[in-house]
């Protein structure tokens, strides 16, 4: 029997939180073999049906929420958008509502706080938007935040974080209904990735360093084009117009991380990202990402990653075992 997916809607909701998760589902639906059953139905629900006008202008169709009175849900998604707390609580009290008809309850971006609200993450592992992990805080001090998840799951509960991370939300719920296969060809179709590299984190290693402080953005830039070259306090300092001393005491105090941690993190993300996506020796790899040798670029996926960079490709590569 098809699985009931649906998605609560309100004005001013996020577009793509709502579209980049339906347009997952709708995959497995619109390429399965002739003659089998939808393996998802989804339907976007508004308190009182009709058009709902999301955060980018457009409008939704939705069903009024009394249409569910008695379906068995297996997959409830509060999307994000509304910030304002008076704004959130009707939306929460539709998501209490739904929740006892659903097997599982998820939510991307904002929608963390909307459940929190509604009493459904009390003690709950969660995470949401990086922007919004005060309001998730301050909604229910029980929840425990992941603040730089994509997304988490604890039991039937799945969070994510903003807006494109309800895709890779979406995705692992396939991959948990439908096994590796399945979700695989949905990434393959939509051009993603199944799990993104780096540590699954919610910044990638150049975007969080040049989100620390404005004052080194531009040697960030260029640091991660330059990886493959020396890059050494001296090096940096050089490039920021510094003394060497200098430059480490205040990059460290302005970043929270050191000149060669964060060098070492950007090579990293480079080089996890050639491990699944080519075929590459690690030699190659490697020496293209500044590591200098295999026995390097072994040691620091081992400690960052607590994997080897083959167990990494097996783990989250396109060749993933099913």
């Amino acid at each position: 029997m098809s699985r009931l997916i649906v998605f609560v809607l309100y004005d001013a909701v996020n577009v793509l939180d709502v579209a980049g998760p339906v347009e997952v589902f709708s995959q497995p639906c619109r390429n399965r073999p002739a003659g089998s059953a939808e393996p998802y139905r989804i339907v976007l629900v508004s308190e009182h049906g009709g058009a709902v006008r999301t955060s980018a202008g457009v409008q939704m169709q939705t069903e009024p929420l009394a249409m569910l009175a008695g379906a068995a849900i297996d997959t409830l998604i509060v999307p994000g958008g509304i910030e304002a707390y008076p704004a959130l609580l009707p939306i929460a009290a539709m998501a209490a509502q739904l929740a006892p008809q659903a097997r599982r309850i998820a939510s991307v971006c904002t929608g963390a706080v909307i459940l929190a609200h509604a009493g459904l993450l009390a003690g709950r592992r969660a995470t949401t938007h990086w922007r919004y992990v005060q309001q998730l805080r301050d909604a229910d001090a029980s929840v425990q935040i992941e603040a730089n998840a994509l997304y988490v799951q604890d039991g039937p509960l799945w969070t994510s974080a903003g807006i494109s991370a309800g895709i890779d939300l979406a995705l692992g719920l396939i991959e948990a209904d439908l096994g590796h296969n399945a979700v695989m060809a949905v990434a393959r179709q939509m051009v993603v990735f199944i799990k993104r590299p780096g540590g699954q984190s919610q910044f990638s290693a150049p975007l969080a360093a040049q989100s620390a402080d404005a004052q080194f953005a531009d040697l960030h830039a260029w640091m991660a084009a330059h990886l493959n070259q020396d890059l050494r306090v001296e090096v940096l300092a050089e490039q920021a117009h510094m003394s060497p001393r200098s430059f480490a005491r205040h990059y460290t105090a302005r970043t929270g991380n050191t000149p060669a941690r964060a060098v070492e993190l950007m090579r990293l993300e480079a080089a996890s990202q050639l491990v699944l996506e080519s075929d590459l020796p690690l030699k190659r790899i490697a020496a293209q990402c500044g590591f200098g040798d295999e026995q390097t670029l072994r040691r620091v996926f081992q400690r960052q990653l607590d994997a080897t960079p083959q167990e990494y490709r097996e783990r989250f590569g396109a060749r993933s075992p099913a």
